[in-house]
């Protein structure tokens, strides 16, 4: 009998130990988790844009951007959509996922969510302050299979009023915060909650694509991303979703309308979206009932020949010319960040961004505060981002 009991208590001490076991690997994997599947779903006001806050002013990562080999000479042009072969039926829909210099853009999660739940692949065109100020919601996007990643500048500036060392910084300063946030979220060696590949193998090196703020460019800023072996990528179907008095059902009516067999459509998910959220799901249904299948802009580069502006320098909107409207604008804007800046930093230098932690997901913002971009662009005469790549 007392062997038995002996038996039994061992038996019983072994279930124990075990189901400790269980329970330590089952906390070691939890730890192990970049993130939970509660994270990607949006907070309450996130999609909202705050301005003049401390935490909007964020110095330029230091370090020496990795880039692939120049563009080929026969390449140098401004890509506005894709020729297909007869019978394909193929878009790419991109987001502009930026921010200006003196601002916390939003991040409109319904956009990303949708996409998610109906598998749509997508091009996201993030800013480098964005990826910063954001960094759960870039290495949520960077890591997912149905989405590609490119370059929309660092802080959003007019790339055609820039030159030297100012041009260079905001070509520079997004592919450094990619590297930045890429290379912390694979020095943790957490894994991606459901995906059966490394943070490594998710998310490439670096991007190859790049779109320019306001959709305004010139021969010195095109030739500065040909160096660096960055395609510009424009679109040939605006949605307009960045001027606030655009109606869903407009929207929607006007891309479908719009879109043909390798179009590049241009929306936004940084809180300048305006309807998106509620007119994409009637686009997306209405282009599948078409026939259309949604690609990546480099899936959709593979299937065709790129079709270029008529302007071998330039990027316009609609037509050549159309985007030079926002050079006063920009420039108005650059006195404004320079006042901004002063009256929330004194003369303190830009901080650096705060580097990835374990437990990142402070991702929820206040209502928006301070002057709003959109009431300039009014006192200038302008329909506030109508089309142009805001």
């Amino acid at each position: 009998m007392a062997r038995i009991y002996s038996r039994i208590i061992l038996l019983a001490l072994i279930a124990v130990m075990t189901g400790l076991s269980s329970l330590g690997e089952t906390a070691a994997y939890a730890q192990e988790m970049c993130w939970n599947s509660d994270a990607l779903v949006g907070a309450r006001g996130e999609g909202r844009i705050r301005k003049s806050i401390r935490k909007a002013f964020v110095a330029l990562p230091e370090g020496v951007p990795s880039y692939g080999p120049p563009v080929s000479a026969d390449a140098r042009r401004v890509i506005r959509r894709v020729k297909l072969p007869d019978g394909q039926k193929l878009v790419a829909l991109t987001f502009d996922l930026c921010e200006q210099p003196n601002e916390v853009a939003g991040y409109q999660a319904d956009i990303v969510e949708f996409l998610r739940k109906k598998k749509i692949r997508a091009t996201f065109f993030i800013g480098g302050k964005w990826m910063l100020t954001h960094r759960l919601r870039a290495e949520q996007l960077m890591t997912d299979d149905l989405f590609e990643i490119g370059n929309h500048s660092w802080g959003h500036r007019n790339l055609r009023l820039l030159s030297g060392r100012k041009l260079a910084e905001e070509i520079d300063g997004a592919a450094l915060a990619y590297q930045q946030v890429r290379g912390d979220l694979v020095s943790s060696q957490c894994v991606v909650p459901g995906a059966t590949k490394s943070v490594s193998e998710l998310a490439p090196p670096g991007m190859g694509l790049f779109r320019f703020p306001y959709g305004a460019c010139d021969r010195e800023a095109l030739h500065a991303l040909w160096r660096r072996g960055l395609a510009a990528v424009q679109w040939d179907v605006s949605s307009g979703d960045p001027w606030p008095g655009i109606k869903p059902d407009r929207m929607a009516r006007s891309v479908v309308r719009r879109v043909k067999p390798g179009s590049i459509v241009l929306f936004h998910a940084n809180g300048r979206g305006y309807g998106t959220g509620k007119a994409l799901p009637r686009i997306v249904r209405d282009l599948r009932e078409q026939g259309y299948q949604f690609v990546t802009v480099s899936e959709l580069l593979a299937a065709g020949t790129p079709e270029y502006s008529a302007v071998k320098h330039g990027c316009y909107d609609a037509r050549p010319g159309d985007t030079i409207k926002y050079d006063k604008f920009a420039a108005r804007l650059e006195r404004w960040y320079g006042r901004s800046q002063r009256r929330v930093l004194g003369k303190k230098p830009l901080p650096p961004a705060v580097r990835r932690r374990a437990a990142d997901s402070s991702v929820a913002a206040p209502p928006n505060s301070g002057v709003d971009a959109n009431s300039l662009e009014a006192d200038a005469g302008i329909e506030p981002g109508f089309g142009a790549g805001d």
